[in-house]
């Protein structure tokens, strides 16, 4: 399998840096990757994005700054805009967040008034809590508009063992999607929050960093390709090396 070339540009008037991890055919469907509630962490998804791309969609990770006094949300618009841009088509583009960048991308897709219309292709939440809302984008939870969340493909990963994030907020909101008649498939994954991004916590650093073997590895590699399915890969027969 082709391997991903990463290119860093400046996405935001304000600097901020986005990788993209690009895939071997040019035509290939594109994914915009938003990491969680750590400041400045797009190389935390490294892995997995790699991983995602090597599968055959391009992926597009901005850093963005929750810790900002307007919550880093000026980010994740700019960095819409910016994909928006890169890609022949913004109907095509897959949204895809982790924890706090997780809420917020299913917030985006679902809520009842669009910025000018758009929705992505299809939506993947990962170990995400869906019951608040996201008073920074102006967006109620996702959970609070899922009676009239339009009829995209919703796909929710969580880690059976996460502990910043329990699990039981994807079943809740997966048991309520139902319930509107928007049925979303949930991965459970044997690992914690961050592995289900296929990252691990270093102590010695005090935050995340990509992981390249062991239990959060492979169970990463499962939330690649559920991502590399909702961009309409086949994945099935897939090698994938780390």
């Amino acid at each position: 399998m082709s391997t991903a070339v990463m290119d860093t540009v400046r996405y935001s008037s304000d600097g901020q840096l986005l990788d993209i991890h690009r895939a071997a055919a040019p035509d290939a469907p594109t994914v915009l990757l938003w990491h969680g509630r750590g400041p400045a962490e797009r190389d935390v998804l490294g892995a997995l994005a790699a991983t995602v791309a090597r599968l055959g969609a391009t992926v597009i990770v901005p850093d963005w700054h929750p810790d900002a006094p307007d919550g880093g949300r000026p980010h994740l618009e700019a960095s819409l805009r910016f994909t928006w841009d890169f890609v022949r088509d913004p109907a095509e583009i897959i949204l895809v967040g982790w924890s706090l960048g997780g809420r917020a991308a299913m917030a985006t897709a679902l809520q009842p008034n669009p910025p000018e219309g758009w929705r992505p292709a299809a939506v993947v939440g990962i170990a995400a809590r869906y019951n608040q809302p996201e008073p920074l984008l102006g967006l109620p939870s996702p959970m609070a508009v899922c009676a009239t969340a339009p009829p995209l493909p919703i796909h929710l990963v969580h880690g059976t063992a996460d502990r910043v994030c329990d699990f039981a907020n994807a079943r809740e909101f997966q048991a309520v999607l139902a319930a509107c008649g928007r049925p979303a498939p949930l991965t459970e994954l044997t690992t914690d929050h961050s592995g289900a991004v296929m990252a691990e916590y270093a102590s010695e650093l005090g935050r995340c960093r990509p992981a390249h073997s062991g239990s959060a590895h492979r169970e990463g590699l499962r939330t690649a390709r559920l991502i590399a399915r909702a961009a309409g890969l086949p994945t099935q027969k897939a090698q994938v090396s780390g």
